[in-house]
């Protein structure tokens, strides 16, 4: 099988979009944790632009804390990979040279943080998800009882957890008096800068009080926000693509034609240029990423595990049924959209036509299993702070309180014709016990989840109003199911 790589480059046909800058020839400057499909489909891409553009000594090292999987498949092909942006029937193909090299923690943990503790190294930026933070969703404090942040603390040499590796990585920095790189979160978090910045200094003082000091000095985590929706590779996107390549990709994915990176313009080591290849750098991150949490990820999650209720396999599946159209219509204009600031030149209502516009996208086949994945993570950034928003202003909290019974209906493990679930979920679980304990009981089962303060926080277990909204809901999804539901209602 003839794969993708540096001697066969020149063989792809002549509609795909190949490197212009000699890739081979880059050096690394960035470390990025956890080079999933995302990171390929969005930073690394913002990134081969400046270096086709500008150079420079920014090559990505992509890191993996979990598995060598990427490495396998972009090893063999010289970092090379394909993303194919897909808008309904057309499609765009570019090969993108930004990442030099891998690097597996589990495999050379040692290594790895000899790596992140390089002095060519000036930027460690991540996309390790929410779970990947090891703390708290609903504080964003770090959760000292996880077993790699405990594991950690006693062997800060050979970490398992990303604070874990970051700290290592920066212990060896002040000790060989290296230069702090800026760390750098693009994880769908509130704040992620500071949330990062948390966790990074509430471990390091746990190990050490000096260290702690010298990341407060010499270290900046500034908050980013991030916009592109990168459904999983398929096997079927894999033959498509080797079928017009005439050469095999294991390292492609898919995206849509819009992408965003907003970020706050705070690095201690130096940056590349991506503020001229389409990033926004501003002083203040806040109110774009508030827009793009509860209207973009909120409605994603919503249509995510009514969608999957309901049947469907695919976000744009789900946006083919009028009443979930008009539900998410609702939830944009009034639960999410009335706590949102804008900026006084930002069209809002064209943003929410343009995220209706993307979900309907039918080129992505976005599933909804995916998207409905980690939701205890989840659901605290992208209806919860929205929910608090309105129960402090007695405002509109309906079809939150709706998103939060399908998502109880759907951690049940269990579809509404009998079938198995395969919840992925840090605390599925804990969930599934619950459901299982409280089976014909919406009220109590809704109780015993909403009491999880890990999710829920301390205050909203005894709020009677959502509890109620809740409840209500969950009756009627087990009455009527999700799409029944959302057709007699929000038609």
């Amino acid at each position: 099988m003839t794969r993708l790589n540096q001697y066969t480059l020149d063989s792809v046909p002549a509609d795909v979009q190949k490197p212009g800058y000699d890739f081979l020839q880059v050096k690394p400057g960035i470390i990025h944790i956890g080079i999933g499909a995302f990171h390929r489909a969005h930073q690394a891409v913002f990134t081969d632009r400046v270096l086709e553009q500008f150079g420079g000594d920014w090559g990505i090292i992509g890191g993996d804390l979990r598995s060598g999987r990427v490495r396998d498949q972009l090893d063999p092909q010289n970092g090379l990979y394909s993303v194919v942006v897909r808008d309904n029937d057309e499609k765009h193909i570019q090969i993108v040279g930004s990442v030099v090299s891998e690097c597996v923690g589990p495999e050379y943990p040692a290594h790895v943080v000899e790596m992140l503790a390089d002095d060519k190294i000036k930027i460690i930026s991540m996309t390790v998800t929410e779970k990947g933070y090891c703390h708290d969703p609903a504080t964003g404090c770090l959760n000292v009882r996880h077993p790699h942040i405990q594991h950690d603390l006693k062997n800060i040499d050979s970490p398992k957890s990303t604070p874990g590796y970051i700290v290592a990585a920066l212990k060896k920095r002040m000790e060989n008096g290296v230069k702090s790189p800026t760390l750098l979160s693009c994880d769908n978090l509130p704040n992620n800068g500071k949330v990062l910045e948390k966790v990074i200094l509430h471990f390091a003082g746990l190990h050490d009080k000096n260290l702690e000091a010298w990341i407060k000095a010499n270290t900046t985590f500034p908050c980013t926000m991030v916009d592109r929706i990168v459904p999983a590779t398929t096997e079927e996107d894999l033959n498509a693509l080797e079928e017009h390549l005439g050469m095999r990709d294991e390292g492609m994915v898919t995206t849509e034609p819009f992408i965003q990176w907003v970020i706050e313009d705070n690095f201690c080591n130096g940056r590349p240029l991506w503020e001229k290849v389409g990033a926004l750098m501003v002083e203040d991150v806040e109110v774009f990423e508030h827009m793009k949490l509860r209207l973009l990820n909120g409605s994603h999650s919503l249509l995510a595990y009514l969608g999957y209720l309901a049947g469907c396999e695919t976000v744009s599946d789900v946006m083919a049924e009028p009443a979930f159209v008009k539900l998410c219509e609702i939830f944009m204009d009034r639960e999410a959209g009335q706590t949102i600031a804008p900026p006084a030149d930002f069209d809002i209502a064209e943003y929410k036509r343009q995220l209706r516009d993307r979900f309907a996208n039918r080129g992505l086949k976005h599933r909804t299993w995916q998207i409905a994945m980690d939701g205890s993570q989840k659901v605290p950034q992208r209806w919860l702070d929205t929910l608090r928003d309105q129960l402090r202003g007695d405002g509109n909290i309906d079809v939150i309180c709706l998103g939060v019974a399908a998502w109880i209906r759907y951690v049940s493990g269990v579809d509404e014709q009998g079938a198995a679930i395969d919840v992925r979920d840090p605390l599925a679980s804990k969930l599934r016990k619950l459901c299982e304990a409280n089976i014909g009981n919406p009220a109590a089962l809704v109780k015993s989840i909403v009491g999880i303060p890990q999710v829920f926080g301390q205050d909203l277990p005894g709020n009677t109003i959502f509890i109620k909204g809740v409840t209500h809901w969950l009756e009627r999804l087990c009455e009527l199911g999700a799409l029944a539901t959302v057709r007699k209602y929000f038609r």
